[in-house]
């Protein structure tokens, strides 16, 4: 995975559906929020869990957690209960205001961000700005245990994520974030410039601990926003993140679902990028795997992409195999890539199919 990753050749392709969330929460045969709020097991335990299962290369995802030099108080407090979903509500205070929000957790689904903590911006950033700048360091503890669960089945990363109205949608609501785009640039660009000095914190704290690679978190980074927002609010930080990996000699993974192909030529041109993925095919992204293996292998490895629904989903295993070989031939040739399937495989995904996925990828893509 680490050869691959960064644009070597191993002794085969890597292989790594994503089942990050659904599958492995679905494996437990528990309901969904005791994954998501219990933590019984975490859903990292259950990943691990769910990757020994299959027996494909794992690739785990972390955030270490904060060390404050004032804790803010946190309240959280399930809400509605049914016996489909659970809704947390929660209350951040700080000593500039109260931040709260709401999350929908459900029985068989993710949960899902329902009520935004950012109701207005400029009355909200100085709290946001107080909890950032009160943050002094960070825990690993959790990301020991994952690389003592996963062992040397696959790789553990640590995770950052670049700014932009992909990642303020958690924020406040994707409408309000674009309103303030161009109702309050200043106050947008004091968002950014914030979370771009904290990401660079983080990034320091990271490095230090070597992990295997460092994920770079920008779901529906194109999607969610134009190619010249990304560039304006995303990029800057991008580049930042991947010099400065580089120079420390830790390969870097971006995630983008949904469209990606401008910013495949972006990274590549612009960035110090190791690897982009998943590289979706149309209609779920833009991507075509052998041009885009032809325009910018040389310079970025490349993760994908097989389709969640058409194939992985509702395909047969004969389907999946036919659609590995030729994902592989695609895109294998000389090293710098590792199949995967597009974001997130549903959760009622066949196992045959995931297997198949696996087999073949061990049968055809060695090199």
């Amino acid at each position: 995975m680490i050869t691959a990753m960064s644009g070597g050749k191993p002794d085969c392709v890597p292989v790594c559906p994503d089942i990050s969330n659904m599958i492995p929460s679905r494996m437990t045969g528990k309901p969904f929020w005791d994954v998501y709020i219990f933590q019984n097991p975490s859903l990292w335990k259950a990943y691990a869990d769910a990757s020994k299962h299959f027996g494909f290369d794992a690739w785990s995802m972390g955030m270490p957690g904060f060390v404050f030099k004032r804790t803010p108080k946190f309240d959280f407090r399930p809400g509605e209960m049914s016996k489909e979903k659970i809704i947390g509500c929660y209350e951040l205070e700080t000593p500039r205001g109260v931040l709260n929000g709401e999350v929908t957790f459900m029985r068989s689904d993710p949960p899902t961000s329902s009520g935004k903590p950012i109701k207005n911006l400029e009355e909200d950033l100085p709290k946001l700005r107080w909890l950032l700048d009160n943050i002094t360091g960070f825990t690993f503890d959790e990301y020991e245990r994952r690389r003592n669960e996963i062992g040397d089945r696959g790789i553990v990363g640590l995770d950052v994520a670049v700014p932009g109205l992909h990642v303020w949608s958690d924020w406040f609501r994707h409408q309000t974030a674009v309103y303030a785009v161009y109702d309050t640039p200043d106050l947008i660009e004091e968002f950014r410039l914030l979370t771009h000095e904290f990401v660079v914190r983080l990034l320091d704290a990271i490095i230090a601990k070597r992990p295997d690679n460092i994920n770079i978190q920008s779901s529906g980074g194109i999607t969610l926003q134009s190619p010249a927002l990304f560039r304006k609010l995303s990029l800057p930080t991008l580049k930042e993140v991947t010099r400065r990996a580089k120079e420390a000699g830790i390969p870097t993974l971006m995630h983008c679902c949904g469209k990606a192909r401008v910013l495949a030529g972006m990274a590549a041109e612009e960035t110090d990028l190791s690897a982009l993925n998943p590289l979706e095919a149309p209609p779920m992204g833009d991507c075509d795997l052998a041009e885009v293996k032809q325009a910018h292998g040389a310079k970025l490895a490349l993760m994908g992409n097989l389709p969640t629904t058409t194939l992985m989903l509702n395909g047969a295993p004969d389907d999946v195999r036919r659609a590995a070989r030729a994902a592989i031939d695609a895109a294998g040739a000389g090293g710098g890539f590792i199949l995967s399937t597009g974001d997130q495989c549903g959760r009622d995904t066949p196992d045959e199919n995931i297997f198949a996925m696996i087999e073949e990828a061990r049968n055809y893509g060695a090199y």
